[in-house]
């Protein structure tokens, strides 16, 4: 009865947040027409667009154009070109493709730096260890990142790690108003206990070395949903190979089986 009643007060809660930040929040439309540029560096640097049909591919096209509608991107000791737009961008439409209405209403702005930062967002001196960041308190609203990193993140397909990618992973997962792992706008509510539990167990399997999964996913349940996800985007067959009971729930989650399109 408890759980019951605290998994009830727990979507009341999310509903009130959806229907305030839903209110207060509108979208610019995109036209539809994303330049040629823009077309060629999508087919040059990203394979999830690459390998989607001609259909998706418009539908893809159409999400980028609406990304950088309504989200600003800045950069700091840094110029910002096309190639940076549509990389953070893509890094944004991959994961909530299949969810054709998804807006990302608790972001207003991208900043970009030239390298890793520390915590003063310095990219100077030391412990300069952070490639991305999702901003909370005064810095609600933006997500930093490493140019570096983002770049990497496209260019290797074999680490099983994108940096931007991770970041709207925890985006998404913010989107009910609780970073917790638990992304409840995809994820439906008898499906959600499940999902906790089976991430403390990963992240027991992370920490007894008993797992290829990153190491980085079990400082906790949100960096664990971040990472796996990473791994599900990046090297699918070899999650599904590996992590079989995993990629079928990222699968459940994302709306998306990346098998059918990863060449």
């Amino acid at each position: 009865m408890e759980t019951y009643i605290t998994i009830t007060l727990l979507t009341v809660v999310t509903l009130i947040f959806l229907l305030k930040h839903i209110k207060t929040t509108s979208w610019k439309k995109p036209t539809g027409n994303l330049s040629k540029n823009a077309k060629f560096i999508l087919l040059n640097n990203i394979r999830f667009y690459y390998n989607l049909s001609s259909l998706n591919k418009k539908h893809f096209e159409y999400k980028v154009e609406e990304f950088l509608l309504n989200v600003n991107i800045i950069g700091v000791e840094t110029i910002i070109t096309e190639t940076d737009r549509i990389l953070i961008a893509s890094s944004a439409i991959i994961p909530i493709f299949a969810f054709k209405n998804w807006k990302y209403r608790n972001l207003k702005e991208v900043i970009v730096y030239p390298s890793n930062f520390n915590m003063s967002f310095k990219t100077t001196g030391l412990l300069r260890d952070i490639k991305g960041l999702v901003g909370t308190g005064y810095m609600e609203g933006k997500m930093l990142l490493s140019k570096t990193a983002l770049h990497h993140g496209f260019s290797n397909q074999t680490d099983k790690r994108n940096t931007a990618l991770h970041e709207f992973i925890h985006l998404i997962d913010k989107a009910d108003g609780i970073v917790d792992g638990i992304p409840k706008l995809l994820l439906e509510e008898p499906n959600q206990i499940p999902w906790l539990e089976y991430m403390y167990k990963q992240i027991g399997l992370i920490k007894t070395k008993q797992s290829d999964i990153h190491e980085y996913g079990a400082t906790n349940e949100m960096e664990f949903f971040s990472v796996a996800s990473e791994y599900f985007f990046e090297r699918p067959k070899l999650l599904k190979k590996k992590h079989p009971k995993l990629y079928n729930k990222l699968k459940h989650i994302f709306k998306q089986d990346m098998i059918n399109h990863w060449n």
